[in-house]
């Protein structure tokens, strides 16, 4: 039962260098996943290198149970990982189970911007790759401006903008351009977020 449409892999196209300011100084960033209150997965990214020579490292592991009986409705699990060459995208390898279906994916950069959502530098795209099925996709970004959000360490001054078009997504960065927050409306209309530990 497809309940989740989680393109936590997606990459956006975009002619521009990698923003170095994105690469968070501990190496990796941390996410809860959420919906209806509930802590249904795992989203995380881990940096190697520097951006002369940087691979990064999504992985998204998520799994929503049927209340009372604990059967599993709906599972999604992502590993992709970019390559990135004097801060531009080299390459990107992916493989993923949407709930039982099966996708991988080798691509060269061909001069995108990945937006494993986790580069700030995606509010400047308008086209998008998808990295589990390598499909493109048009996005309009609406500039929602500054915001506090709540991450496991507490409140955080953040940027707010808005994705639409073939990619919905409402994304917060914090003042050094770290994703910080996610938040979109799941195929059965729930609310899933990821909240940064």
């Amino acid at each position: 039962m497809r309940i989740l449409s989680l393109a936590a892999g997606l990459t956006l196209a975009l002619s521009s260098a990698l923003n170095a300011a994105s690469i968070p100084s501990g190496g990796h960033l941390d996410f809860d996943v959420i919906r209806k209150g509930k802590d249904i997965g795992d989203h995380s990214y881990s940096f190697q290198g520097s951006e002369g020579a940087l691979t990064v490292n999504v992985t998204t592991d998520i799994v929503v149970k049927i209340p009372l009986i604990r059967a599993t409705a709906y599972s999604f699990q992502h590993k992709s990982v970019e390559s990135w060459s004097g801060g531009k995208l080299s390459s990107v390898r992916s493989a993923t189970n949407d709930d039982g279906t099966p996708h991988q994916l080798s691509s060269p950069g061909k001069g995108m911007l990945p937006a494993s959502l986790w580069n700030d530098d995606i509010v400047k795209a308008g086209k998008l790759l998808n990295t589990i099925d390598g499909s493109i996709m048009n996005v309009r970004v609406s500039d929602m401006g500054p915001e506090n959000v709540t991450t496991r360490r507490g409140p955080v001054a953040t940027h707010h903008y808005r994705l639409s078009g073939d990619l919905n997504r409402d994304l917060w960065y914090d003042a050094q351009g770290n994703l910080a927050h996610v938040s979109f409306t799941a195929d059965d209309g729930s609310t899933v977020t990821y909240v940064r530990k």
